[in-house]
């Protein structure tokens, strides 16, 4: 996997590959062969949002980082299909996620009484904020999704969040 620096981001943000967007929402992510290579890229894009891109059987896909559950790494998870929707899946919570649209799955029973137990996949709703991914003359770029609608996976991109969480992987554990 790789880590982008905001830095190396900034540097190579000036080219946006549509006309229609304007430098500012259209950021560099890397070369495709690299994120192709690696599987998997995590990046701070804007100084304000840490976004997972993964490459899978031939598709980019960017979304947020963190798991809209508890903020798990998703850039940790595997890639499983549902119902025929591919979703990465948490590895804290096993939480399964569209790379589609970012809904979240769960298995429902019709008939809890009924033996034996038919279960399904069903949607929760969108719950981990999707962006888009542009692919130009072997570069990719990122054009953060801004909907003002809040998305259950907006609750880590915030700078109290990071805070946090850099201060967890700083503090030394005590040994038990």
């Amino acid at each position: 996997m790789i880590n982008m620096s905001s830095e190396e981001e900034t540097s190579q943000a000036s080219f946006c590959p549509s006309s229609s967007s304007s430098s500012s929402s259209c950021h560099f992510i890397g070369r495709k062969k690299d994120i192709i290579k690696a599987g998997r890229v995590t990046t701070l894009v804007n100084g304000c949002r840490d976004v997972l891109v993964l490459h899978h059987e031939g598709q980019l896909h960017a979304m947020d980082m963190h798991c809209y559950h508890t903020g798990g790494p998703l850039q940790c998870g595997d890639i499983e299909e549902f119902n025929g929707l591919l979703c990465i899946v948490c590895p804290w919570h096993k939480y399964k996620i569209t790379l589609a649209e970012g809904e979240g799955l769960y298995q429902a029973v019709d008939d809890p009484t009924a033996k034996p137990l038919r279960t399904h996949w069903r949607s929760k709703g969108v719950k981990q904020r999707i962006h888009k991914v542009t692919e130009v003359n072997g570069d990719v770029y990122v054009t953060l999704n801004n909907s003002s609608e809040a998305i259950e996976s907006d609750v880590y991109q915030t700078e109290k969040y990071r805070n946090l969480l850099h201060k967890r992987r700083s503090t030394p554990r005590s040994k038990k």
